[in-house]
C-alpha cells in the first residue's frame, strides 16, 4: 500500500494556547472527515507555526483527538517577509482507503494560500 500525503491550514486570530489548539483540532477534523480517515490510518504529521505563535504546540491538538501513537512533530515556518501571519500549517502521511482521492483543507485565513484548490475550502 502506497503512503499519500496531504497538506492543511489554519489561522488565529491571536497567539493564545487554547484558540491555537481549538484551529488546530478543527482543522484535523476536516482534514480526517473530508479524507474518510481516522487516527489509525495516519503515519505521521508534521505541524509548522509562524515566528508569532509560542503559545501551544499544534500537536497537543492532534494528542487529545486520539493521535497517542502516531509520530507528531512542531517546527517553525520560514519567516518570509510578507507571509501570512498567525498560520498553522500541516502535512500529513497517511495510508489511504481504496480509490482515495487526496482532499487538502484550508480553513479560515489560510484559505488564501491556495486558492488553485476549490476542493481545499
Amino acid at each position: 500500500m502506497r503512503v499519500h500525503a496531504l497538506r492543511g491550514a489554519t489561522t488565529v486570530e491571536s497567539n493564545d494556547h487554547d484558540e491555537i489548539l481549538a484551529a488546530t483540532t478543527e482543522l484535523m477534523q476536516a482534514i480526517l472527515e473530508r479524507n474518510a480517515l481516522s487516527p489509525e490510518d495516519v503515519v505521521s504529521c508534521i505541524f509548522t507555526v509562524t515566528d508569532d505563535l509560542d503559545a501551544a504546540f499544534p500537536a497537543t491538538a492532534a494528542r487529545h483527538m486520539g493521535f497517542e501513537r502516531v509520530p507528531l512533530l512542531n517546527a517553525r515556518e520560514i519567516p518570509v517577509p510578507g507571509s501570512l501571519p498567525r498560520a498553522i500549517r500541516l502535512l500529513m502521511h497517511y495510508y489511504p482507503p481504496e480509490g482515495h482521492e487526496v482532499r487538502h483543507v484550508y480553513l479560515r485565513e489560510a484559505r488564501t494560500l491556495r486558492t488553485d484548490l476549490e476542493a481545499a475550502q
